[in-house]
């Protein structure tokens, strides 16, 4: 039997506050006991590739919209009516006939600025005036003046051929190819595989000569390509297929045209924005809609 004092050192030794701050040790079974995360396999490299989207830039000027047409005219009025008069006397001698040209083609801008009722009525028979007029076509003649230029439209527009870079002249066209790969014919633009240790504008110049011939004078614009595509994996296509993406980048041709070297190239053309956009894919247009350009 315990005395008090042993009691009393009992609780000092062990107080009654001590017991709240133990824990409970559970043991669990290896039935309960949590499983650990299951190891995530190594993911795969993608298959890249490079695409070029080539572009022949505008070789002649739009045509002005009626809104620019009648701004550049009010401009013209504008500083015709501003400028001090030509001091023609001085750079051609009276009655030459430099002279003669001179004002004639003086009235016509006149007449084309403020119209034909700004003129005052020549005092010169009509004779003398067709005299004149028939002088100064004969003297552009001997100075090979007065050649007709050619037509802002082509031929090549008119019968449609895409074929031809001459067409839609103040359009840019961009260089498209029908191709058949894994078995699919499809529109694309000139496209290959980057082999190991190779930067990614080369091969894009490389397979642009592996599938359009090398009789084409081009150049890429920068070593950063300016889009990137990935293609939607096929239906049916296991977890192991590696994801393939396709990386693009701007080129520029001067001179030449396209001889398809490769066998699974059955056509190429040369096309608008709008036109590229009723020819390829839907997910392959969304890719590449913003780096073409509207013009």
């Amino acid at each position: 039997m315990l005395s008090r004092t042993s009691t009393k050192c009992a609780r000092a030794v062990h107080p009654p506050w001590r017991r709240l701050l133990a824990t409970e040790t559970v043991t669990q079974t290896p039935s309960t006991a949590p499983t650990p995360p299951p190891r995530s396999k190594k993911s795969l490299r993608p298959h890249i590739s490079t695409a070029i989207i080539l572009n022949r830039s505008p070789i002649i000027t739009r045509t002005p919209t009626l809104f620019e047409q009648a701004y550049y005219a009010y401009q013209a009025r504008l500083r015709r009516a501003l400028h001090n008069p030509f001091p023609y006397d001085f750079y051609f001698k009276q009655g030459t006939l430099l002279e003669t040209r001179f004002n004639i083609e003086e009235r016509k801008r006149e007449r084309l600025a403020f119209g034909p009722g700004f003129l005052e009525k020549e005092d010169v028979s009509e004779e003398k005036r067709a005299a004149d007029i028939a002088a100064v076509e004969q003297l552009a003649l001997q100075e090979g003046e007065g050649e007709e230029l050619m037509p802002r439209t082509r031929p090549e527009n008119i019968e449609g051929d895409v074929k031809s870079l001459d067409r839609r002249g103040k359009r840019n066209l961009y260089l498209l190819l029908h191709a058949s790969d894994d078995g699919k014919d499809i529109w694309r633009f000139p496209q290959g595989d980057v082999e190991k240790g190779q930067f990614l504008h080369q091969a894009a110049q490389k397979d642009l000569y592996a599938e359009c011939g090398d009789l084409m004078d081009t150049w890429i614009v920068g070593k950063a390509p300016v889009g990137v595509y990935k293609p939607p994996q096929p239906i049916g296509a296991s977890q192991e297929t590696a994801e393939r993406v396709v990386f693009f980048f701007k080129g520029h041709i001067m001179a030449g045209q396209v001889k398809p070297e490769s066998g699974n190239i059955k056509d190429f053309a040369w096309l608008t924005k709008e036109e590229i956009e009723t020819r390829l894919e839907g997910n392959y247009w969304d890719a590449v809609k913003d780096i073409l350009s509207d013009y």
